[in-house]
């Protein structure tokens, strides 16, 4: 609570930090892009990253409505040539606010090899367990490639 000045009315022995996880949407649904296949993903994903793909390996989500309109992209985490770390707790709590009912990940390897790490893996097997706990559906992880090469666990049947 603030006062007129916009100060604090409560005492500091009281006072804690506020907590805020935001989602605004600035594009109304018919302007929303649409994921019926990875390539699609693949595309979204792509336009949507850095330049920095072939340096920095970066963790991204798509959260998708039921219809698989895309209703945000939240980007996770970046981290270094060779990994970065994919919280899933950061990841939920947003889907959760954004009121996703399904979700893409992808990653990018800046090595150039779309193989998935059992690092990937074992990532991949959290996130969909996770989901379907909080009844959103894992519907892909790709993993990008510098070189415009894609995989998809989806397409080969690793979800």
């Amino acid at each position: 609570m603030k006062n007129q000045n916009g100060e604090s009315q409560i005492p500091p022995l009281l006072q804690v930090a506020e907590v805020k996880v935001k989602y605004q949407s600035n594009l109304p649904l018919s302007n929303h892009l649409r994921v019926n296949n990875s390539s699609d993903a693949e595309k979204i994903f792509r336009i949507n990253w850095g330049d920095d793909m072939e340096l920095v390996e970066e963790f991204n989500v798509l959260f998708l409505n039921r219809a698989n309109y895309v209703k945000g992209l939240l980007r996770l985490s970046r981290g270094g040539l060779t990994g970065t770390v994919a919280d899933p707790r950061i990841l939920f709590a947003t889907a959760l606010k954004g009121l996703a009912v399904g979700i893409i990940a992808g990653h990018n390897h800046p090595s150039g090899s779309s193989k998935p790490s059992t690092q990937d893996i074992e990532l991949t097997r959290k996130l969909k367990e996770i989901g379907k706990f909080h009844d959103i559906q894992l519907i892909d992880h790709i993993i990008l490639t510098p070189q415009s090469g894609f995989y998809s666990f989806a397409d080969e049947g690793m979800l």
